[in-house]
């Protein structure tokens, strides 16, 4: 999957899109980024409404997978003064997002690592708390992700997800924003969360649908127009696929793909461990 994301001088791109848009590494703000570093549907919104739900604060340490540029983990910092550790399987994004914080100062709560989440290299119980946004889609062995994030958290900790799934059979099309082909995708319904999740001893607060969400993120995406027009945007990471990954998505949306969040707490992972 890491192909799937590479973009090979990412961070010379991004430089020269800050200046086209009139900005500088040092005058740029994470409310300019956010045009490329929120690489989700919603963008900001979504990151906002994800994050506001989970209690964080100064004292918390709060893991990120699946970081990408980091504009979760920087909008979770600054908003909480909580500290945050980000991984991410795309080498890239882990070093464009490295450069951004150091743009956006301080940097020093925000700490970015090339890695993969089935192999998270931190020790147990490291952290206070999760997130994972539009992850789990290119990650087919969801069992052995939601036992490993529950491996580095505390026990009474809180996971926040945002992921795509699925609530209907049919065929999909392709290229999707997450995947090339059909080998690529490993796009699960909300049970097989559900069920993944408990088995690692999650315990699942609430869940809801995103759909309206993403939809009318789309519809203010085609307001405005295409993305190609601003310096700072997603055709930066997505290049000339994007048009075509965007369309499919919002077909999916119409069909048989949809959006949710849900929060989880860690249940006596010590117990869990035990019984494995």
């Amino acid at each position: 999957m890491a192909d799937h994301y590479a973009r090979g001088g990412l961070i010379t791109a991004i430089q020269a899109a800050i200046f086209r848009s009139g900005k500088t590494p040092q005058t740029v703000t994470a409310d300019d980024l956010a045009a490329i570093d929120e690489f989700h549907i919603g963008g900001r919104l979504a990151t906002r409404e994800l994050i506001e739900r989970i209690p964080l604060t100064p004292t918390d340490h709060l893991l990120d997978v699946g970081c990408g540029l980091a504009g979760t983990a920087q909008f979770a910092a600054a908003k909480t003064g909580c500290r945050v550790s980000g991984i991410d399987l795309t080498r890239d994004y882990v070093e464009a997002g490295t450069m951004l914080c150091k743009w956006l100062g301080p940097d020093d709560r925000v700490s970015l690592h090339h890695a993969s989440a089935l192999a998270i290299p931190f020790q147990d119980g490291t952290f206070s708390a999760a997130c994972m946004l539009h992850v789990g889609m290119n990650v087919q062995d969801k069992a052995k992700l939601f036992l490993e994030i529950s491996r580095v958290l505390l026990p009474g900790s809180m996971l926040g997800l945002y992921d795509v799934m699925r609530e209907a059979d049919g065929e999909l099309a392709y290229p999707l924003p997450w995947a090339t082909k059909p080998d690529d995708n490993a796009i699960a319904s909300p049970a097989e969360y559900r069920k993944a999740l408990r088995a690692a001893g999650f315990e699942i607060m609430c869940e809801r649908s995103r759909k309206t969400l993403a939809l009318e993120h789309f519809a203010r995406q085609r307001a405005i127009g295409s993305s190609a027009a601003a310096p700072l945007g997603l055709h930066l990471l997505m290049g000339e696929r994007r048009q075509d990954q965007v369309s499919n998505m919002i077909s999916g949306l119409a069909r048989d793909v949809r959006m949710r969040d849900v929060l989880c707490g860690c249940d006596d992972l010590e117990g869990l461990m035990q019984s494995l």
